[in-house]
């Protein structure tokens, strides 16, 4: 085995143990703790090409600085090139997903070497064949040698940097899982081109009543919905998934009826990517259409002055914060990653948050439930340094255009 090899099967073995970690709650015999198994060993590849939850309701809840340096969750990444509009002093990404890793590298790295057209037929179209042509001559060179071996690593369907000639949004489970649903609504008669061309709230009420809600209706949509391994596209873990359905008594259906109901219905078609990238599995074809902010023209200066603010490591929140100083941060996005975890773990989140902040620190994550999962688990001795956001977690969850998530919430650092 030469080194390299030996190395990959090191970084592999790690990998699987942080994984495990983060998502295994039960013993591996058991039905959960199979479906548990079975969900971490998709989530060591891409899940996400694009992130689900809105930057820009984050930013106005947040209210980021220049004088902000800022802790999240990597994911796809759109939050994190988004939030370098607010040209914080720093950001550090973290994932335990070696895919989202090295997509968040590739991302930084893109607006070093490329003008904006590049950038945003990268990012914005993503299927087109010069994009290989462009990481291969001016991106994938100033890569470090973990990253570029990744999106050069050959697959059967190609190389994985070929997903950028294909259409990136077609790919990772999240792909996967809206071609399927794709498939469902078209053996329904579901026409999106009825929604994209909307040209009023109430169109797109009338296209979701007709069009979307009697599929919910159907046996088998019914069937497939009540199967925990049925939502691992949309990146839910079953620990998840039982938080989903507690909201309605168990009732899975009533919670994707609404929240779907809210993606295409209560924020306008022309500005909500997420409902685009729901019904046409990719943004405007011809590049008019609502992304995220970091793709908006007007903002590529900014993006590329700010990019070296980034850096995007491959581990836990909690990892990563351990070896920070004490008062060394001040925002944290934790994205819904608090649903996966157990009371221990919680804790030990908790008490590195409290540990690093510094006056003025705010947490902002999302809960696939209504409610705030903290108090009654997080111990009162961490949790009474921090105030509830009431106001702003509201406001946040109704300004949410993803429309996955139960509830945004938002806590404020009260001090030691």
């Amino acid at each position: 085995m030469t080194q390299a090899q030996t190395l990959d099967h090191t970084s592999d073995q790690s990998i699987e143990h942080r994984i495990g970690t983060a998502v295994n709650q039960n013993a591996a015999h058991t039905r959960e703790g199979l479906l548990e198994r079975l969900f971490g060993w998709f989530f060591k590849g891409l899940v996400y090409a694009q992130i689900w939850e809105d930057p820009v309701a984050d930013m106005n809840a947040l209210q980021i600085t220049e004088q902000d340096d800022l802790v999240c969750i990597a994911s796809g990444g759109c939050n994190v090139m988004s939030y370098l509009m607010a040209q914080p002093a720093s950001i550090t990404a973290v994932d335990l997903s070696p895919a989202h890793v090295a997509l968040n590298k590739l991302k930084v790295a893109a607006p070093r070497y490329l003008d904006q057209n590049a950038f945003y037929d990268l990012f914005g179209h993503a299927n087109k064949d010069s994009n290989i042509r462009a990481l291969d001559q001016h991106v994938l060179p100033h890569l470090d040698q973990i990253t570029r071996a990744y999106w050069n690593k050959a697959t059967w369907r190609g190389q994985r940097k070929q997903m950028f000639a294909r259409g990136l949004y077609r790919h990772g489970l999240l792909g996967q899982f809206l071609k399927f649903a794709h498939a469902l609504c078209w053996a329904g008669g579901v026409k999106f081109d009825k929604l994209l061309t909307a040209q009023s709230l109430d169109d797109q009420n009338a296209f979701f009543d007709q069009e979307i809600a009697p599929l919910y209706d159907s046996r088998f949509v019914r069937f497939l919905a009540n199967r925990r391994a049925s939502l691992f596209g949309l990146g839910i873990p079953p620990a998840q998934y039982d938080k989903l359905a507690a909201d309605t008594g168990g009732d899975i259906i009533a919670v994707l009826r609404e929240r779907t109901r809210k993606l295409f219905c209560d924020f306008p078609i022309h500005d909500n990517y997420f409902a685009w990238q729901a019904a046409n599995r990719g943004y405007k074809s011809d590049g008019t259409g609502p992304v995220p902010p970091y793709l908006e023209a007007q903002n590529f200066e900014t993006l590329r002055a700010c990019v070296d603010r980034v850096e995007v490591l491959n581990q836990s929140v909690t990892e990563m914060l351990a070896a920070q100083p004490e008062g060394s941060k001040s925002v944290y996005v934790l994205l819904d990653a608090q649903d996966w975890m157990n009371d221990d773990q919680l804790n030990d989140l908790w008490h590195q948050i409290t540990r690093t902040a510094r006056p003025g620190a705010r947490v902002l994550f999302r809960t696939g439930g209504l409610t705030d999962i903290l108090p009654g688990r997080v111990e009162g001795a961490i949790l009474n340094h921090w105030r509830y956001d009431a106001e702003a977690s509201t406001r946040a969850t109704a300004e949410d255009r993803s429309a996955i998530y139960g509830a945004v919430h938002m806590y404020r650092y009260e001090g030691a």
